[in-house]
């Protein structure tokens, strides 16, 4: 098989997760137990029109027509209307989703930094105290829930020490009469520091272990002993050298851990009370509002199997001992 077919047998493969997944949400929002009517429809309303204001979000329609229309919005990625503030499920998300990656891409680019980092001086200083610190730590990051985490954080610094707030993303009264108002972005960089330190806590347990033993694989192949035959620095082949090789299988799984670090978000977004995507989603499925929930479960699915099939064909094109038989 060549490279061109795999690429077409990947991308026929994703269209048909996709089309799983969102068929697997229908379902499931609707065999969930509750009315969702009964959140949309005012009680006082007469009967003539609590059905028009029902016919009006389609929820009168057969099981099989309602799953039409749901397709049709999920392949416009439109999603239909909220129930709950009868806004497009479009503009919810575009609104929501912005906030969901600053605190996901903080978190995720300074645990790998960091991650990465630690990684590369422990493979190259193994046996050694660093090393078992280093995965000792590295080991208690995965181990720990990070919504765990994220209540003794709140409990010790926000409700005891008072250092860090306690929810939100903004404090309350600040008047900003621009996007890039500098006291508007030094307030939302406080509220982030926390949230975004226990998910990155959290994930760089993954690039660390994974650097640490990409780093003692690539330790143990003969060019390494060349580089020191030339007479090269430490530091040099550490970096320079083992490093630039051990990288690969990070690249890829890079793409896979940040699909990961979405969903991490969620709970810590509930937690901290940062108001991202995955609060809303949680807000979503408490009051039965099947748009918004399905719209912001699908947008999370679709982000998990992109990066993963992004990782896929990196891999085949970053490494050229990938067959594709």
């Amino acid at each position: 098989m060549g490279r061109a077919q795999f690429v077409v047998r990947r991308t026929l493969q994703l269209i048909v997760t996709l089309w799983a997944v969102a068929t697997a949400l229908f379902l499931l929002f609707r065999s969930m137990p509750g009315d969702p009517t009964t959140y949309i429809v005012d009680p006082s309303l007469s009967g003539e029109a609590r059905e028009r204001l029902i016919e009006s979000y389609g929820l009168n329609e057969p099981l099989h027509v309602q799953y039409m229309i749901y397709i049709q919005d999920v392949a416009t990625l439109s999603f239909g209307q909220s129930f709950h503030s009868n806004r497009a499920v479009r503009d919810i998300i575009a609104l929501y989703l912005p906030r969901t990656l600053l605190l996901m891409l903080t978190a995720f680019f300074f645990a790998y930094l960091i991650g990465i980092t630690v990684g590369i001086i422990a493979g190259w200083r193994r046996n050694s105290d660093f090393e078992r610190r280093s995965v000792f730590i590295a080991l208690i990051a995965r181990s720990f829930p990070d919504f765990w985490v994220g209540l003794i954080v709140l409990w010790i610094f926000g409700a005891w020490l008072d250092v860090i707030p306690m929810s939100g993303m903004r404090s309350g009264g600040i008047q900003y009469d621009s996007y890039w108002n500098v006291e508007l972005w030094l307030d939302t960089i406080w509220h982030l520091i926390a949230p975004a330190a226990v998910l990155g806590f959290y994930l760089m347990g993954y690039p660390l272990l994974l650097m640490r033993n990409s780093m003692l694989e690539v330790l143990s192949q003969d060019f390494i002993e060349v580089c020191r035959a030339r007479g090269l620095k430490e530091r040099s082949i550490m970096f320079k050298h083992a490093a630039r090789n051990a990288l690969l299988p990070i690249v890829t799984a890079g793409a896979v851990a940040l699909g990961y670090a979405v969903g991490g978000s969620v709970l810590i977004e509930t937690v901290f009370g940062w108001p991202g995507m995955g609060r809303e989603m949680v807000n979503a499925v408490l009051r039965r509002d099947y748009p918004v929930a399905q719209g912001t479960f699908f947008i999370f699915a679709m982000t998990v199997i992109l990066l993963n099939f992004i990782a896929d064909l990196a891999y085949g094109f970053l490494d050229p001992r990938v067959t594709y038989d």
